[in-house]
């Protein structure tokens, strides 16, 4: 199960509009495009990873709904960032006054808005070279955290604005309460 990349850019080009109707006629796959153009159909989890986004999910969910800070999103949710990729996180959020600027058409449809905090957790079918250069791109993107989880190594890598990614070791918690004030995901319940 491994995501596959297709440059349809010499024959056709994947505009927002084509990737729109792409995505409405065939439900079910999860597409991505990247910022040159090229479409990616990634692959679906397994149960185990399945399993974990959503803990994760609903650990984000739970924190959300008391701090009523932003607005959480799952893996289903494809937003457009600033350089034209469409990417679809495991976990996003997205400050509530960022979210509300956009108008109710821009919600409705793939936001273009980079989410402000992303979370990827590496899946047996992710090669870590191209979630790495996803988490890139998120971060060169205006996105103000990332963490991609690798359950396998039991590492954590951190993608934050203007600093090189920091690498954490069996985390038993990850938090950043300059993003996300009062949240912690307990880690131990991944390992």
């Amino acid at each position: 199960m491994t995501a596959y990349t297709i440059n349809f850019e010499p024959i056709v080009s994947v505009t927002d509009e084509f990737f729109e109707q792409l995505c409405q006629a065939n439900p079910d796959v999860k597409f991505e495009r990247t910022a040159k153009g090229a479409l990616v159909l990634v692959a679906p989890t397994g149960g185990e990873t399945g399993f974990y986004n959503f803990e994760i999910a609903v650990d984000f969910g739970i924190w959300n709904r008391r701090a009523k800070l932003g607005i959480c999103f799952d893996s289903s949710t494809c937003f457009k960032l600033p350089n034209g990729a469409l990417r679809s996180p495991d976990v996003a959020w997205v400050q509530k006054g960022r979210w509300d600027a956009l108008t109710p058409e821009q919600r409705a449809k793939f936001p273009l808005i980079a989410p402000d905090v992303v979370l990827e957790l590496l899946s047996p079918s992710d090669e870590i070279e191209d979630v790495r250069v996803k988490m890139n791109e998120y971060r060169d993107n205006g996105v103000r955290l990332g963490w991609l989880i690798d359950r396998k190594t039991r590492k954590v890598e951190v993608y934050r604005p203007g600093q090189d990614v920091e690498v954490l070791d069996s985390p038993t918690t990850l938090s950043d309460s300059a993003v996300l004030p009062d949240f912690v995901l307990n880690c131990n319940t991944l390992w």
